[in-house]
């Protein structure tokens, strides 16, 4: 199952796992059986953190399922915190890869259409790494709002709780985000690039 988190791509799945404390061998884009214990591991910590913390919707599960198994419980303590406040919110971003990311950096420029929705190319974003999500909030007809008040309303009321370790984008100064919400981290982009990229831990 974790597998198809990133289609084929072993070496993003292997990174992920390896930064995580699951993955022994080296990372080497070659799925066998080390990886596949380690990603068997990988799924019982997803189990287990959703048994502790609750169970959301199957597009947020997607998405937790994504993240290194610490940024899963601070993703689900986040949108239990949300959803406390009355705001109906679910995680509709996870984890990226750099591939995704590069396409997501090319909406809105280049002649694409779209709004523009990040400044970070691959390798640039917390979400490349396991550590970031976003949320999406729905009306009482469950229909998407990518604009509303809301999201700053859900900003402050999952600060307010004083959740440790919880870094959100609409605290930003050079670009807002306000649907983003991270695992916060004492390293640079670039440190943790490169941390991730060799397996080592990042939170």
């Amino acid at each position: 199952m974790s597998f198809k988190l990133f289609g084929d791509d072993v070496i993003e799945f292997q990174r992920l796992l390896k930064s995580a404390g699951l993955l022994k061998k080296k990372i080497d884009g070659t799925w066998g059986p080390d990886t596949d214990q380690a990603a068997t591991a990988f799924e019982n910590f997803y189990e287990a953190i959703k048994a502790s913390e609750g169970a959301f919707d199957s597009r947020s599960e997607g998405c937790i399922i994504s993240l290194n198994p610490k940024a899963q419980t601070l993703a689900r303590q986040c949108l239990t915190a949300i959803r406390g406040g009355g705001i109906d919110a679910r995680i509709i971003s996870g984890t990226r890869s750099y591939q995704e990311q590069d396409r997501l950096f090319r909406q809105g420029r280049f002649g694409n259409p779209g709004p523009v929705v990040t400044n970070a190319r691959g390798g640039q974003s917390n979400h490349n790494f396991g550590i970031a999500w976003d949320i999406g909030i729905f009306d009482a007809n469950g229909k998407y709002l990518g604009n509303s008040p809301l999201y700053a309303k859900a900003g402050q009321v999952v600060m307010s709780t004083g959740i440790a370790n919880l870094e959100w984008g609409g605290n930003w100064t050079t670009f807002k985000d306000q649907p983003h919400y991270q695992f916060t981290t004492a390293l640079s982009i670039s440190q943790v690039r490169a941390r991730f990229e060799a397996g080592q831990p990042i939170i």
